[in-house]
């Protein structure tokens, strides 16, 4: 198996910045690849039909990709094919792309834990030698199994050997909400490591009644991402554990309902669980910037403050944000600030662990990377 070859702090700040970038690198953090080896392991095992690719779209067994039977997911070139999504990104004036395979390939509401547990292993491997292809623009971001005994065991694999910078995990998965007990050695580890997690809406709650007009999608995942955050607040899970939390699309409904959950924290006692209300630590976690609208990023980022948004497009799906940077440049902020989000957040949020492993001679401490810088 061939180990990624990571971009550290110093080394990132090396990295090639296309032309018309700012100095600091522009790094995605929410972008999205399947690579082609996967797609083709599912479909010889029944779990997915690529006879839809040459004209951009394939389709994935339910009990993985969480869809209706049939349902055409997006598969342009970018998704597989490196060189062009470098164009793509040369294009865009995006340094670094953080890499994460899509929620379709969670198998979070799969009941079979093995077959969850081996698409997430393959899908990992996979995605390492895609970013491979070009360690000096692309970083990749595990699929942890979360609901499964073996999430702890599969971080420690793909950071350790195969040498990841930050994890994706899914809003559900084995049958269990994110703040079940089986969920308690990941957050340990992930808080030990101090590991950067994009949290990737993964399911619906009611798939029937979200079926018509893509509304699993548009409107089914951000309130997905609202409940299951809202999970990890209520049940402790945020005073457990010091995580690195970074939220796909802004935090879905999340901040337009903060309000009313620090007014359930108060009125009822059924909610009352932690010391602080949620809007105390709904402050701490990051955020990415998909959310297609420049004064709903601007009230965001008034909200949680500058250093925790991290700029994401959900590249290279339809729904995503075509113009990340200039999302970011218009907003009423300095320029300081604008390449906190563009790059350098991110930066310092993929460096929070030590290099080890196979993939790390020259073990650097965090804070001799950080100030590499």
């Amino acid at each position: 198996m061939t180990t990624t070859t990571r971009i550290w702090p110093s080394e990132v700040a090396r990295a090639t910045v296309p032309t018309g970038a700012l100095p600091t690198p522009v790094i995605d953090i929410h972008s999205h690849a399947m690579p082609l080896p996967l797609l083709e392991w599912l479909a010889a095992g029944g779990l997915a039909d690529l006879s839809d690719r040459a004209t951009g779209s394939v389709s994935i067994d339910p009990a993985v990709c969480g869809l209706n039977r049939g349902a055409a997911i997006p598969f342009p070139p970018e998704q597989f094919d490196v060189e062009a999504r470098i164009r793509s990104m040369d294009a865009a004036g995006v340094s670094i792309h953080a890499v994460s395979a899509p929620p379709f390939l969670f198998a979070s509401e799969s009941t079979d834990d093995a077959l969850t547990l081996e698409v997430v292993r393959k899908s990992n491997d996979a995605l390492a030698e895609f970013v491979g292809q070009a360690p000096d623009r692309l970083v990749g971001m595990a699929t942890l199994p979360v609901g499964l005994t073996e999430a702890s065991d599969e971080l420690r694999r793909c950071v350790d050997e195969l040498g990841f910078a930050g994890a994706t995990i899914g809003t559900y998965g084995g049958s269990a909400e994110l703040d079940a007990p089986v969920n308690e050695p990941l957050w340990d580890e992930l808080s030990k490591r101090q590991i950067l997690v994009l949290v990737h809406p993964s399911r619906v709650s009611d798939r029937t009644r979200l079926a018509d007009y893509h509304l699993v999608q548009l409107l089914g995942y951000p309130v997905e991402t609202g409940l299951a955050v809202s999970r990890l607040v209520f049940g402790g899970v945020l005073d457990r554990y010091d995580l690195r939390l970074c939220l796909a699309h802004g935090g879905g409904c999340l901040p337009g309902i903060t309000p009313r959950l620090d007014l359930g924290w108060e009125r009822k006692s059924s909610a009352r669980k932690v010391d602080r209300p949620p809007s105390d630590y709904l402050r701490k976690l990051m955020y990415d910037t998909a959310v297609f609208d420049d004064d709903v990023l601007a009230r965001l980022i008034g909200r949680v403050g500058v250093s925790n948004v991290l700029m994401g497009s959900d590249f290279p799906f339809d729904l995503a944000d075509r113009s990340p940077l200039q999302s970011v440049r218009g907003l009423d902020l300095t320029d300081e600030e604008k390449q906190l989000i563009l790059g350098g957040n991110a930066v310092r949020y993929l460096s929070g662990h030590t290099r080890a492993g196979s993939a790390s001679a020259g073990t650097a401490s965090t804070a001799e990377q950080r100030g590499a810088l």
